[in-house]
């Protein structure tokens, strides 16, 4: 199995774990958009799980 075929939704993963840490740092600041940032780095890291599991499937069934 490659692992150059995981480097897109690794690198979503990690840009979707800094936005949630920075979106949970403007909730602790009560700085504005904190909601947004929050918001769109959780969908950004699901996007990121979903298209993994999209890439191991596709594996699987090219081995079968």
């Amino acid at each position: 199995m490659s692992l150059k075929k995981f480097l897109i939704p690794l690198i979503l993963l990690l840009l979707g774990f800094g936005l949630t840490i920075v979106g949970a740092l403007f909730k602790i600041q009560h700085w504005p958009y904190g909601n947004v940032i929050l918001t769109i780095g959780t969908f950004v890291e699901f996007a990121a799980l979903f298209y993994a599991i999209i890439v191991l499937i596709k594996i699987y069934r090219n081995k079968y």
